[in-house]
């Protein structure tokens, strides 16, 4: 297989032109044959006993010309690429045959998106402010009585009337228009009154009722209420109180300290809530800054970028979500049954988000091609390790199922932010500096600065940091660059259709094609 020509057509978009010789097609050609002979019926042979001659004869020579060709297809693209110095993004191909025949070979044309050109701006001496990490008695105390009160236990109270704050067991059923309503009952239920969880005014009327009374609660659903066919009706719901419990909290002493940690004492879980929370801000103060460099280096981006692109990470941010609802026990549709949103308005949603992957990804990678950064045989077995231990898996089997091409480029990229926080100049600050006053301040700086002096946009709050990005190698990278798996099958472009064993027309077909 060979490159014979590559033009470029339109703004990310090349057409190459390809060769497969006559020897590799004719072994392809075998390799079908054999593969799908036990389904071919030929008089005057048993099913699957023809020889390869016999069949060209009866279906025609280009009987397996289509299926060969596919099974040679999207390495020849690949390697094509390659060889032209393009990088595919998955999106729509267009192919042309050109010729096909057992003798030659094929020649075929493909025109497919590649990635785009871009440029950076400045990425060294970039300017971002640090929060200085601190941790107060009063935060620490918070986490000591969030402890607290994971280690509570529920005690039943029969002297007195449910009030704000108790969990009570509950039946409840539903009514609208004097009728039952779908969803509307549960037995046993165990609800934390003023939580909210159940339609306002709901919980407020259970308030002042005592265990084992039967009453009505009286309420009006939203109007942007998920369910359409209760959304603002009035309905009354029967409810039988059976319990009410109050949370008891242990007393916060040196046993409570024994019971839910590893340390004897008190005061040595509060030295390693403050140890801990201390690391949290740390991490949450070096992500702020990276975001705060990303900011700039998106700024200083230039170039035309695929839609497809930014298609593709819509798709894999779909895919993220529906995978962590499964993690919950909750389908994708189910979700948007409750809250009454499409799928493209998730994928709206997801949109800035999915942009702004994406130009990071750009700047980093041109960043890292600038500086000539690699990944050596040890980053590699590193990242191995740390993927291996991650899902529980032996590093020889992460190896397996994730190229090291496409782990190389993910480290590369991670180098790059690297270089790019190792060269910022950080400042450090109780207080971040408001948006609005760093914009003015930029406003008086000369034009030529301004880019490496303001963000254009707030930091998107579901932004994920550089190295957590440039990291998942199986996810959005793995989704934009690997066409294989999406390549247009070279189907009805060849010259034969696969015969079938009840199907004499195939023949006919074979015929046309010679």
């Amino acid at each position: 297989m060979s490159l014979k020509a590559s033009n470029k057509v339109d703004t990310n978009r090349y057409e190459v032109e390809i060769l497969i010789n006559g020897e590799q097609f004719r072994a392809a050609i075998e390799q079908v044959y054999k593969r799908d002979r036990k389904k071919i019926n030929v008089p005057g042979f048993r099913k699957g006993k023809a020889p390869l001659g016999i069949i060209e004869k009866y279906y025609g020579e280009g009987v397996f010309f289509e299926d060969a060709l596919n099974l040679l297809y999207s390495d020849a693209i690949d390697d094509a690429a390659k060889e032209a110095n393009l990088k595919i993004v998955n999106d729509e191909m267009k192919f042309d045959l050109v010729s096909i025949s057992k003798q030659d070979g094929v020649d075929f044309k493909v025109t497919f998106t590649t990635y785009p050109e871009m440029e950076v701006g400045t990425y060294k001496g970039l300017k971002a402010e640090k929060l200085i990490s601190e941790v107060t008695e009063q935060e620490v105390q918070e986490e000591l009585n969030r402890m607290a009160d994971r280690n509570s236990r529920m005690v039943e109270v029969k002297d007195r009337a449910a009030a704000k704050g108790d969990s009570v067991v509950i039946d409840f059923e539903g009514f609208t228009d004097g009728k039952a309503f779908e969803g509307g009952k549960g037995e046993s239920y165990t609800l934390e009154l003023g939580s909210g969880q159940f339609i306002p005014g709901f919980e407020d009327q259970i308030i002042g009722h005592n265990a084992e009374e039967e009453f009505e609660v009286n309420v009006t659903f939203p109007e942007e209420y998920g369910e359409k066919s209760l959304a603002g009706k009035p309905a009354t719901f029967k409810v039988k109180l059976h319990e009410i419990k109050v949370k008891e909290l242990p007393e916060q002493d040196d046993e409570f300290a024994k019971d839910v940690s590893e340390f004897d004492t008190l005061d040595a879980l509060k030295e390693d809530l403050k140890k801990k929370a201390l690391e949290r801000k740390e991490k949450a103060a070096n992500d702020d800054v990276e975001n705060q460099l990303l900011d700039q280096l998106i700024e200083g981006l230039k170039g035309d970028i695929p839609e497809a692109m930014f298609k593709n990470r819509e798709e894999q941010s779909l895919k993220d979500f529906e995978y962590r609802l499964q993690m919950q026990g909750m389908q994708l549709d189910m979700y948007l049954k409750y809250t009454g949103a499409t799928v493209d308005d998730l994928k709206k949603e997801f949109r800035p988000q999915a942009e702004r992957q994406v130009k990071v990804r750009l700047a980093l990678e041109k960043i890292a091609d600038l500086e000539k950064l690699t990944a050596t045989e040890e980053d590699l077995n590193k990242e191995y390790e740390t993927i291996a231990q991650s899902y529980g898996m032996k590093a020889e089997e992460v190896k397996k199922a994730v190229p090291a091409a496409e782990l190389t480029e993910d480290i590369v990229v991670r180098k790059a932010i690297e270089l790019v926080r190792d060269a910022a100049k950080l400042t450090d600050v109780k207080e971040r500096t408001p948006k609005a006053e760093k914009a003015e301040a930029a406003a008086k700086k000369p034009a030529a600065k301004k880019a490496a002096a303001t963000k254009t946009a707030a930091k998107k709050p579901a932004a994920k940091t550089a190295a957590k990005t440039a990291a998942k190698a199986t996810t959005a990278k793995a989704a934009e660059s690997k066409t294989a798996a999406k390549k247009p099958a070279a189907k009805k472009t060849t010259a034969a259709k696969k015969p079938t064993a009840k199907k004499p027309a195939a023949k006919k077909a074979a015929d046309k094609a010679e």
